[in-house]
């Protein structure tokens, strides 16, 4: 399969996820084209068997280029083998109010673009410290206190379950949507 891969990316760990995800397909025997979601909007999607969107929550909703992509080529989306994956510290735990939140911000990105994703993966992100400035993580550390996690300021935290993401884009791939 030809696949593109489309991402926005805040700190960082979304876009080792979806590098992540175009080395993993790519040695599957897949050809798999990386860009970030500004840069893909002129993109001839027919030259594609697939798109894969990804993208970090912050603040409830997901970033603004995101959004304007899957806006701009829902169309497109709706009809071709497609998927989002949407990256957040909540998807790590098990909480499920933290689960229904992320489930209601899938449904507003949807509401918002038009585009329904058949395939929806959530994937766990990670404690970025040093990508953050001091209000960032200063806020980062009460939201992990909040869940009693411990974090050290001074290093990064990642959840990122590798080979759960592995059976995720396998399943992707194997099934339709």
């Amino acid at each position: 399969m030809k696949i593109l891969i489309a991402y926005t990316s805040t700190e960082g760990q979304t876009r080792k996820i979806v590098q992540f995800c175009a080395d993993y397909l790519n040695a599957e025997g897949h050809t798999v084209e990386l860009l970030p979601a500004a840069d893909a909007h002129g993109t001839d999607l027919s030259r594609f068997d697939a798109m894969l969107l990804a993208a970090s929550v912050h603040g409830g909703k997901y970033q603004k280029p995101m959004v304007r992509l899957a806006s701009a080529r829902t169309g497109e989306l709706n009809q071709m083998k497609s998927a989002f994956l949407s990256v957040s510290l909540a998807a790590a735990g098990t909480d499920e109010d933290d689960w229904k939140g992320l489930r209601d911000v899938v449904d507003r990105f949807a509401a918002k673009t038009g585009w329904s994703p058949k395939t929806v993966m959530h994937v766990a992100g990670a404690f970025r410290f040093s990508e953050y400035d001091f209000f960032k993580s200063w806020a980062m550390r009460w939201i992990a206190a909040q869940k009693d996690e411990d974090v050290d300021p001074h290093e990064d935290k990642e959840y990122t379950d590798w080979e759960a993401l592995r059976n995720t884009l396998d399943e992707w791939i194997a099934g339709g949507g």
